[in-house]
């Protein structure tokens, strides 16, 4: 052995330590501050007014929150229209989508403004991937679909209290079942082409009573994503964003840390 190894390698070994031992220190510098922009993506058949619970307990911790608005009639014009609100953020954001909503966010989190993702109770497709050969592979339990003539799609009012609010005080599941937005056929056929979940760390909630989503296809979602946080809600319906919003809100600030911290390692 050369007399210059053993300097060499010590000399390595104080490089490796100096470089875990600063980044340890970012991590402890940044804890307690977290991406104070919060983008809340709907998912289909109701705007976006169900965040009102979730946006008002973010606000109150000093959150800004933004709630898109999206048409549910075309896929690309709806990642265009929650890629126009990630663009007037001023920083960093979090991006959160909700059942469909979860689609948009995984096509447009690619935008370079999103730091991390949340899914709650929603689908994450890879690229090319059709919704409907997983959903083949975990049957939804719902079977309240009404496909109108016209090519729009609604539930029938009279079952969605049951099918997608089952844990919602039953007025306010009975005004949401009023309140459905006709929403394209075509949208559930839309495509992503490049899913950000596999460059933006994610966070996923599991409602365990949804009947929209299979809550097992929800659970493969977030393993496939390699979810940093799976968060399991017992007797969550698909509704759980507006049932139970202190649980998505808690999600929520657990990404704006852990974002942080991905974005030092």
């Amino acid at each position: 052995m050369k007399k210059n190894q053993i300097p060499n390698r010590r000399f390595s070994t104080l490089i490796v330590i100096f470089l875990v031992s600063l980044i340890s220190v970012q991590a402890q510098n940044i804890k307690g501050q977290n991406i104070k922009n919060i983008v809340l993506v709907h998912g289909a058949f109701l705007d976006g007014s169900g965040w009102e619970p979730v946006y008002n307990i973010l606000t109150k911790k000093g959150y800004k929150v933004s709630v898109t608005q999206h048409s549910l009639q075309d896929f690309d014009d709806d990642v265009a229209a929650v890629n126009r609100i990630i663009e007037q953020q001023d920083g960093p954001c979090i991006l959160v989508g909700h059942s469909y909503g979860g689609v948009v966010i995984t096509q447009a989190g690619n935008n370079p403004k999103v730091a991390g993702l949340v899914y709650i109770a929603a689908h994450a497709p890879d690229e090319g991937e059709l919704r409907a050969d997983l959903v083949k592979q975990f049957p939804s339990a719902y079977k309240s679909l009404i496909k109108g003539s016209d090519g729009l799609d609604y539930i029938d009012p009279e079952k969605f209290p049951e099918d997608f609010a089952g844990d919602l005080e039953i007025n306010k599941a009975r005004f949401m079942a009023n309140s459905q937005v006709p929403t394209a056929d075509k949208i559930f056929k839309g495509i992503v082409n490049k899913s950000a979940w596999k460059t933006k760390p994610s966070w996923y909630m599991v409602a365990e009573s949804d009947r929209i989503i299979n809550p097992d296809l929800e659970r493969f979602y977030a393993k496939r994503a390699k979810s940093k946080k799976v968060v399991e809600i017992k007797g969550g319906s698909h509704a759980i964003y507006t049932s139970q919003p202190e649980k998505v809100a808690d999600l929520i600030k657990d990404a704006s840390i852990g974002s942080l911290v991905s974005k030092i390692k």
